[in-house]
């Protein structure tokens, strides 16, 4: 996540510098670091804010879990965290996960192939893309 989706986002979810930091637990000053590029955004307030984005945008939609959506074999299915956790559309949110037949080890492989992914990426759209 850049500087610009994390002010897109902050936008979108009509939240102030400070209700932000609240809401995703850091400091005024970092929320404003990232936003002027300053600090690199860490993976876990990425999370944050792509899980508040989905959230806003997916409120009132049926949710297909993404092994139906990648129609994943059962083999697949068994051995991935999604299947077993029941997290069904909530797949991005961890990882381990058996996108493109291997598990993603770390929060950036993870979310790059999340951002293209037709589970996650309608979702992602901000007030700009709507």
């Amino acid at each position: 996540m850049d500087s610009i989706e994390f002010i897109s986002f902050r936008v979108l979810l009509d939240k102030t510098q400070e209700q932000l930091a609240e809401l995703i637990g850091v400091s005024v000053r970092a929320v404003r670091s990232y936003e002027q590029g300053w600090r690199t955004i860490p993976a876990y307030v990425e999370r944050q804010m792509i899980f508040l984005v989905y959230l806003l945008n997916g409120s009132g939609k049926v949710h297909r879990p993404c092994y139906i959506v990648k129609k994943c074999s059962k083999e697949r299915k068994i051995n991935c965290p999604t299947w077993q956790y029941k997290l069904g559309a909530l797949c991005w949110m961890i990882n381990g996960t058996i996108c493109e037949g291997t598990p993603q080890h770390n929060w950036q492989e993870k979310i790059t192939i999340c951002r293209s992914c037709e589970v996650l990426s309608p979702y992602l759209m901000t007030k700009d893309t709507q």
